[in-house]
């Protein structure tokens, strides 16, 4: 750590413990507690104190503790034994604890364990044979990756740590930045579920939308969702004409010489080196079969909570499902079907297969302790009413600007989702604000509105350190998390400005056929610019 991070550091942990000694003895608080930050701007700093550290100090543990620190501190209003019991027990315990957090961490290490299986099996590396056959470029690797993420669109967390297994080997062998690699794997996880009417996006916005249709809300929007058709439209606008810009390019000319990197930071060197054991009887079945039933079952587990084995429609029991206990279900049969494929195809022995467990949960650590420290310091965030602080600004913003509803949403939602490192959270709260304008502005603009929300929270969530799928996307690509989120978000809000205009746009148009053609083509023309500006500078 070098000396100004230090001072950082010094000065925080000085802070912190003078907090403490002045207000160790103070009296105690009332049997209803309030905090004197609540609902105010003052409950946005945890986040923001945590995000801007760990961008400075390239260090996301301790920079997540000392958000959380700060966040219990101030919804104790400074008492010492309130906040430790605050942080403790409503913070981590509570969120370990939560049904569907759980969920979410034993679908982590069922796809951790049938990741090390495949690996070991040698599907992946046989995979990587036949690859290589057909897919030699720089430009291939990335489409291939961007068209697998496509192809995933039932969960962005199953995105995200499948299409990272499958294609790290492919793009390492054509130089592709494990940053690069990151951006493409969360480009297409969040973007791509929030336009699939069969995913668990959809079921959870359907869920939370009332006296609608919610899936045909859902599929009325799609058109409108231009953070997350333009960011798809980006990445392969740049692949294909081979340019980056901002300190992913640094990344990327760093992997032509062979530096994958760029930084020191190895997080996964060692799961790295304990993969390379595999069998060599491997095929390319060893990897497709395995994937293939992780997505039925995945499928199966959810639509099962919403009930359609009991005779509940397909679209409606994706509607009413529980996505964490049906991708916890589902991966975890996945699990002990691939093993047992495995082991009698004698890719495998019952050992090996036996070993992998502690390995593939040890693979899945630095993702699990990263979501556990987010998920605390999204729960003081949530204590200190920054929901209902943003909220408000929102309701009084949107009264008589009806034609700039859009922007307004889809700014809120952004800054929200991104100081909370939810997207889900974002719009459980303001959908339902939304809807409630109904009355007041045209079924289209609702319908404008409704997909702003949804843009601007996977807009936040795709910028945020915090972010469940930011960190899963680093976990897959194996890429050092602050790296991942530092190069991309030049490129998430580039798309996202471009956003802002397009709903200011659809505002006054009301027509999607227009605005989304539009904004493709300005987005477009000013990346074409900056490949020129950037061309100009290498000369």
């Amino acid at each position: 750590m070098n000396k100004a991070k230090k001072i950082i550091f010094m000065a925080l942990a000085a802070a912190l413990v003078l907090s403490f000694c002045t207000v160790a003895f103070a009296e105690g608080e009332e049997a209803t507690h309030v905090s004197n930050f609540h609902a105010t701007a003052w409950a946005l700093l945890p986040p923001v104190v945590a995000i801007v550290l760990a961008l400075i100090t390239k260090e996301v543990y301790s920079s997540l503790f000392v958000g959380i620190v700060a966040g219990a501190l101030m919804y104790s209003n400074f008492n010492f034994e309130l906040a430790v019991n605050t942080m403790v027990k409503d913070g981590f315990i509570a969120k370990i604890a939560d049904e569907w957090n759980v969920g979410i961490l034993i679908f982590l290490v069922a796809l951790g364990l049938i990741v090390v299986l495949i690996n070991r099996a040698g599907g992946s590396a046989a995979y990587g044979r036949w690859a290589t056959k057909r897919i030699n470029t720089k430009r291939g690797a990335i489409f291939s990756t961007f068209f697998l993420g496509i192809l995933i669109f039932i969960d962005d967390y199953f995105n995200c740590l499948t299409v990272g297994s499958v294609m790290r080997p492919i793009t390492d062998k054509n130089n592709v930045s494990r940053a690069k690699l990151a951006y493409v794997i969360d480009a297409t996880a969040a973007p791509v579920c929030m336009i699939a009417p069969i995913s668990s996006w959809a079921a959870a916005v359907a869920g939370v939308v009332e006296g609608y249709n919610g899936i045909e809300l859902f599929i009325r929007a799609i058109p409108y969702n231009l953070y997350s058709l333009l960011t798809l439209a980006m990445i392969a606008f740049m692949a294909w004409n081979k340019f980056d810009f901002g300190s992913m390019r640094k990344h990327e000319k760093n992997a032509e010489k062979g530096d994958l990197f760029t930084t020191e930071s190895r997080p996964y060197e060692d799961a790295e080196k304990e993969e390379e054991t595999i069998s060599e009887k491997g095929k390319v079945i060893d990897l497709i079969l395995p994937v293939l039933i992780l997505i039925v079952s995945c499928i199966a587990g959810m639509v099962y909570t919403g009930g359609f084995f009991d005779g509940v429609s397909f679209i409606d029991a994706f509607a009413k499902c529980d996505a964490s206990l049906g991708l916890a279900m589902g991966s975890l049969l996945a699990l002990i079907a691939i093993m047992v494929y495995l082991v009698l195809r004698r890719a495998v022995t019952f050992k090996e297969a036996m070993d992998a467990v502690p390995q593939g949960f040890k693979a899945m650590g630095p993702a699990m302790l990263i979501l556990i420290f987010a998920w605390t310091l999204s729960a003081m965030t949530n204590l200190l009413g920054a929901d209902v602080f943003v909220s408000g600004i929102f309701e009084s913003a949107s009264m008589g600007l009806q034609y700039f509803l859009p922007v307004i949403v889809f700014i809120v939602a952004a800054l929200l989702s991104f100081a909370t490192g939810t997207s889900w959270g974002t719009f459980t709260i303001l959908l339902p604000l939304v809807v409630a304008c109904s009355e007041t502005i045209s079924h289209e603009l609702l319908i404008i509105a409704i997909s702003a929300c949804l843009a601007g929270a996977v807009c936040g969530d795709h910028c945020s350190p915090i972010s469940d799928t930011t960190i899963m996307s680093s976990t897959g690509a194996h890429c050092d998390h602050i790296n991942h989120v530092s190069t991309q978000l030049p490129y998430a809000l580039f798309v996202a400005l471009v956003s802002a205009v397009g709903y200011v746009l659809a505002g006054f148009v009301q027509n999607a056929w227009i605005v989304l053609p539009v904004m493709l083509a300005a987005m477009c023309a000013v990346l074409f610019v900056i490949k020129l500006i950037v061309a100009k500078k290498d000369k």
